[in-house]
């Protein structure tokens, strides 16, 4: 008899890896970017195009698992559009944010700096919390957009490109994301963000994801047909049966 971890144990272990993974690249790319080259663009450009190609791979190994969250607003999202139950939640914030931080501590190792560092890179003002506002709403819209209209097989690409535009379009540089904000206030490093601003940037992308959910019921308020579902499917697949439904559980990240 072969013994299978509970769902939920599963579903956040996934989540914890990917999210740990999605750190390592994120901190990892800034500090071999800023080892690399002098010239600012070309770092942003280098970390931008390793976040979106790990994205890509991330979510498609993990999101039959968990949904490929790796981010508490997308969790707050899901279970408001019923893709998850309350007692879900908590533990995949834990998850979220205790890999978020593991795979800061790894990058840092990884190039030899102290695995804790608290960032000195201030990032405040009102157009960089705009910024964050535009870019939860929009990384949401995008999300949802593309589950809900029933393409969920290029929801990786389109969830990969939209950051790595972001990247470049948002003054904040698209953080998006509170695990990931928590994380990178332990990083004195390119993607670094002081502890200071870490509670503005996660309060505006509350307040887009607030807004996001209200245009997302607006424009999208049925669940079209899904097939193969990537993003925000996590039905428990037994590892002796492939098959697989084409329902969603709730939502059609």
């Amino acid at each position: 008899m072969t013994l299978v971890p509970p769902l939920l144990l599963r579903r956040c272990l996934a989540e914890f890896i990917g999210t740990a993974f999605l750190l390592a690249i994120v901190i990892g790319s800034g500090i071999m970017a800023t080892n690399l080259t002098d010239n600012v663009a070309l770092q942003l450009l280098c970390n931008t195009t390793a976040t979106a190609a790990g994205l890509v791979a991330l979510i498609l190994a993990l999101g039959p698992v968990s949904g490929a969250h790796f981010n508490p607003v997308v969790t707050i999202a899901d279970r408001v559009f019923g893709g998850m139950k309350n007692r879900e939640v908590l533990p995949y914030f834990a998850a979220q944010v205790s890999g978020a931080i593991v795979g800061v501590i790894i990058a840092n190792l990884m190039f030899s700096l102290p695995a804790i560092e608290a960032s000195t890179k201030v990032r405040t003002g009102g157009g960089i919390w705009l910024g964050e506002i535009v870019a939860t709403l929009g990384l949401l819209l995008v999300i949802f957009g593309v589950v809900r209209s029933g393409r969920s097989t290029a929801a990786p690409f389109a969830v990969a490109g939209y950051i790595a535009a972001a990247y470049f379009f948002t003054s904040s540089t698209s953080f998006a994301n509170p695990a990931v904000t928590i994380a990178r206030s332990l990083s004195d490093t390119f993607a670094g963000i002081a502890p200071e601003s870490v509670p503005g940037f996660i309060a505006m992308q509350l307040v887009g994801m607030v807004l996001a959910i209200g245009v997302i019921w607006v424009l999208f308020p049925t669940i079209g047909e899904v097939a193969d579902e990537i993003l925000l499917r996590h039905d428990d697949i037994s590892p002796h049966d492939s098959s697989r439904t084409d329902s969603p559980e709730g939502t059609s990240r």
